[in-house]
């Protein structure tokens, strides 16, 4: 599946390469877009492969400022064992 951001589509290939440069070349390194742009390919450039970065970092702030809620995370404690029991309904043994 692929990702969009400010930069064009992004591939989970082109995501995990991204994370990988991003552990090699960490914030000191000379150069460090073009490095990690010429890590991920596929045409990215050193712009592009910073913006990415800079929305990853925003998304990941925002995230651990608990502005987004867990998906598991109920409403109402007392569903829980309704939940289960509706689980152990469908379950087949078989």
């Amino acid at each position: 599946m692929a990702s969009m951001s400010a930069s064009g589509s992004w591939s989970a290939k082109d995501n995990k390469a991204f994370e990988r440069a991003l552990a090699v070349y960490d914030k000191d390194t000379p150069d460090r877009w073009y490095n990690v742009a010429n890590a991920v390919g596929n045409g990215k450039t050193p712009d592009d492969v910073k913006s990415h970065y800079e929305l990853l970092v925003r998304d990941v702030n925002f995230i651990e400022s608990g502005q987004v809620p867990f998906p598991y995370k109920k409403n109402n404690p007392t569903s829980t064992q309704e939940d289960h029991n509706n689980r152990l309904k469908n379950l087949k043994l078989n």
